[in-house]
C-alpha cells in the first residue's frame, strides 16, 4: 500500500501463560475496503485481533491513523472509533435486541444511527423485543454487525462473521459488510475465501504467530500453488475452525 494506513501494526507479540502465541505480527489496513486477515487453524488471527484491541497482554506498535494505541486499554480505543464484532458474537443472551443495540451506543459520538441499523437488518427492528438468546445464529450476526455500525466508527473488525451460518446468511452478511466498507474501514478475519474474494482488496495472511504474506487480496488468491501454500486449500472455503484452535 502506498497511502499511509489508517491501522499500523509493527512487531505485535503476545506472551499469555508463558506461553509466546504471537512473535512480531506486522500488518497495514487502508484508509477504505476490505483488508482480510487470514490462516490456517491455529495462525494466531483472533490473538492478532485481541492484541491489537488490547484483550490480551501485547507488545510492540499498534499505530491508528499515525497515534500510538498499544498502552492504551481496550474502552479508549472503542473511543478512538473502533468497532468490533467477535468471533463468538458476543450477544447478551438476556436481554432483548433493542436492548443489546442501547448497549453500544457510545457517548458523545453524535446521534445512534438506527436508521441505517433497520435498514441493513429490518429483522432487528421486527425482533426488538426478542430476546437474543432465542435468536438463530445469523440473528446473533445481525446484531454483532448492527453495534459496529451504530456508532460513527474510524475502522470495523469483524472476526469470522459468517462462521457456522447458512449460505442464504452468508450471503446477506456479505453484502452488509460490502456496504458498510463504503463508509469504514473494515478488517476482516473470514474462513470463506468466496466472501474473501468478494470483499477484500488486501489480504494478510499469518502463520504460526507470524506474518507470513501480506498484499492483493486477488493476486493470492489467483494463485493456486500459493494458496495451497499458505492456506492449505486451492480453492473455496478453508476448514473450519474452532475458536479454541486459532489461539
Amino acid at each position: 500500500m502506498t497511502e499511509q494506513p489508517l491501522l499500523d501494526v509493527t512487531d505485535l507479540r503476545v506472551l499469555i501463560g508463558g506461553r509466546h502465541i504471537l512473535h512480531g505480527v506486522g500488518l497495514d489496513v487502508a484508509g477504505h475496503g476490505v483488508t482480510a486477515l487470514l490462516g490456517r487453524n491455529g495462525a494466531g488471527k483472533t490473538t492478532t485481533v485481541r492484541g491489537i484491541l488490547g484483550l490480551v497482554p501485547r507488545s510492540g506498535s499498534v499505530r491508528l491513523d499515525g497515534e500510538e494505541t498499544v498502552a492504551l486499554p481496550t474502552h479508549a480505543l472503542v473511543r478512538r472509533g473502533i468497532g468490533y464484532a467477535p468471533e463468538d458474537r458476543g450477544v447478551f443472551a438476556g436481554l432483548t435486541v433493542a436492548e443489546n443495540l442501547r448497549l453500544a451506543e457510545r457517548r458523545g459520538a453524535g446521534e445512534p444511527a438506527y436508521a441505517l441499523v433497520h435498514e441493513l437488518f429490518p429483522e432487528l427492528k421486527q425482533r426488538a423485543r426478542q430476546l437474543a438468546g432465542t435468536l438463530s445464529g445469523g440473528q446473533q450476526q445481525m446484531v454483532a454487525i448492527g453495534r459496529t455500525l451504530l456508532n460513527t466508527n474510524r475502522l470495523i473488525i469483524a472476526d469470522e462473521p459468517t462462521k457456522g451460518l447458512a449460505p442464504k446468511v452468508v450471503t446477506e452478511v456479505a453484502q452488509v459488510l460490502e456496504r458498510a466498507a463504503e463508509a469504514v474501514p473494515v478488517l476482516l478475519v473470514e474462513q470463506n475465501l468466496a466472501v474473501v474474494r468478494r470483499l477484500a482488496a488486501h489480504c494478510v495472511v499469518l502463520a504460526d504467530g507470524r506474518t507470513a504474506h501480506r498484499g492483493p487480496a486477488d493476486e493470492l488468491l489467483g494463485d493456486a500453488e500459493a494458496a495451497r501454500r499458505l492456506l492449505g486449500v486451492g480453492h473455496g472455503p478453508l476448514t473450519p475452525h474452532t475458536a479454541e484452535a486459532d489461539s
